[in-house]
């Protein structure tokens, strides 16, 4: 009886003991490997690539089964602020930002030890190809177009890391602190050259109206008498002297009209004068 219960108890632990092995996280000798939607699966059996997992769980042995599981949702890859010399001889510092994705999860794994890598390096290359190509102003005017240009010029290295390259941006071209003072300078000049043009145009034109106005008045003399009445019109208290001769009509202002008792009074004195003779 009693070899019969060691028996069972060490079958027990036997059993145990292989559970343990197979299921134990991380180390056990079954292992469970999900793939998401946004991922794609490498299977290897015995350290060879036997084929391409879509979403969903697997089971492997771990001694000779393996699943490498790859991110493939579109990622920015940033190429800092590298200092090139321009065309004309200007070190500038300019940096960019690619964006990509995985298309072909096995070219990625099997092309370059480190793919990441690998493409940062294409694309800081073509970067400084293109900029030493340039003048500093070049470089400053055309940034989206220097953008399209690696793309253009990146496409076929991507594509031969298993990666398609979707964009590529140029962030910043950064030029030296004397350069950016000599081109506030320019600037500030060619905005006060603009500024005083503006202002000889409108003294222009003021001066044409004058000259317009002067010609006309010269050819129609009872313009200027419409116009003067219209002044007065528009204000009160003043007195309007107008010549025998056809002149323009003089304006005498703040000359005000006296009060009416005291015209009453001046005509009560002429009638009484008038009586009197």
């Amino acid at each position: 009886m009693e070899s019969v219960l060691i028996t069972l108890i060490l079958l027990v632990a036997l059993i145990a003991l292989v559970v343990a092995l197979l299921f134990w996280p991380r180390r056990g000798l079954l292992a469970r490997v999900v793939v998401h939607d946004y991922e794609r699966g490498l299977r290897y059996q015995g350290g060879k690539l036997s084929g391409l997992l879509n979403p969903g769980a697997y089971t492997i042995l771990r001694p000779i089964a393996e699943i490498r599981v790859l991110d493939v949702r579109p990622v920015w890859l940033l190429v800092e602020g590298q200092e090139v010399p321009t065309k004309d001889g200007v070190a500038v510092k300019v940096s960019m930002a690619a964006r990509y994705v995985i298309g072909d999860a096995v070219t990625t794994v099997t092309a370059d030890q480190d793919y990441r890598r690998a493409f940062y390096l294409v694309l800081q290359l073509a970067l400084r190809e293109a900029i030493a190509g340039r003048t500093v102003e070049e470089a400053l005017e055309a940034r989206v177009a220097i953008g399209q240009a690696l793309l253009e010029r990146c496409a076929a290295d991507a594509t031969a890391l298993g990666l398609e390259l979707l964009s590529v941006a140029v962030r910043d071209v950064m030029v030296p602190g004397e350069l950016k003072r000599a081109y506030a300078a320019v600037l500030t000049a060619r905005k006060d050259g603009e500024a005083a043009l503006e202002r000889a145009r409108g003294e222009t034109a003021s001066l044409r109206n004058l000259a317009n106005s002067a010609r006309l008045l010269d050819d129609s003399p009872g313009l200027l008498r419409l116009r003067a009445l219209q002044e007065v019109g528009k204000s009160t208290g003043n007195t309007i002297m107008l010549g025998l001769d056809g002149g323009s009509p003089a304006i005498a202002s703040e000359v005000r009209a006296a009060p009416r008792a005291a015209r009453r009074t001046t005509a009560s004195s002429g009638d009484a004068a008038t009586d009197d003779r």
